[in-house]
């Protein structure tokens, strides 16, 4: 199986690339700045030719132009639009609108470019799937007085982000059914990573594993889903 995965240099991004490798997959892993994915390039050296690492910023439209010739040479089972960042978390008041921006550009049109330059090769793909990261904050119905994973209100940026990712897929899984393109939203649970912080209860190796599971197991009638790391329906 080939993967393409965005994000690969570190956490969630990076173990998908170990356990990929392991199981004897192929990967097309895109970073923003290959020359300081040392983590990455020690698996390349001991992987050869089944990991090829890539310079891919998703909010640069050359930047993934130029990936996806690279990727596109050959037919692509499954991508995982895996890269994303937090932003800053504040009031209403205290909002940075620059910042915003930012990271709605990273979380929602990141990969919905990046799985538009990828089409035309995950539709000649063995198993034509894209998954999308996401997190259950941006779950409408959950954002209420007792929160998710002890967050009330808040994160404005990055719950609006994710939820535009969210509506994007299901659109995409609407538009592409019939060409056969299976799609969905994964939640991986909130991970010890950089981004997840030290006081995340769940690894990263936990995580991919199920995660993987998750995508092995997906068909057409999963496609448009909301789910979890365990492959269990989330509330929009």
């Amino acid at each position: 199986m080939r993967y393409a995965i965005s994000g690969a240099s570190r956490g969630i991004g990076l173990e998908f690339v170990r356990q990929l490798l392991a199981r004897g997959d192929t990967v097309e892993a895109g970073v923003r700045v290959p020359s300081e994915a040392r983590l990455l390039a020690s698996l390349a050296r001991e992987a050869g030719n089944r990991l090829r690492i890539h310079a891919l910023d998703v909010t640069e439209p050359s930047s993934v132009l130029t990936f996806a010739a690279n990727v596109n040479e050959a037919p692509l089972d499954v991508l995982i639009n895996n890269a994303g960042i937090g932003g800053k978390w504040g009031s209403l008041m205290e909002l940075d609108y620059e910042d915003m921006a930012r990271v709605m550009e990273t979380n929602a049109f990141g990969p919905l470019r990046l799985s538009a330059a990828l089409m035309p090769s995950v539709l000649r793909g063995s198993t034509r799937k894209i998954l999308h990261l996401t997190t259950r904050m941006a779950s409408l119905s959950e954002n209420n007085e007792s929160g998710v994973y002890g967050f009330t209100g808040g994160a404005y940026g990055y719950r609006m982000s994710k939820a535009a990712l969210n509506v994007g897929m299901r659109t995409m899984a609407v538009d592409f059914r019939d060409k056969g393109l299976i799609t969905a939203v994964l939640n991986p649970g909130w991970v010890c990573t950089e981004m997840g912080g030290k006081s995340a209860p769940m690894r990263a190796e936990d995580s991919v594993q199920g995660m993987l599971r998750v995508i092995d197991g997906l068909t057409v009638d999963n496609s448009g889903g909301f789910l979890d790391f365990q492959g269990r329906e989330l509330p929009w």
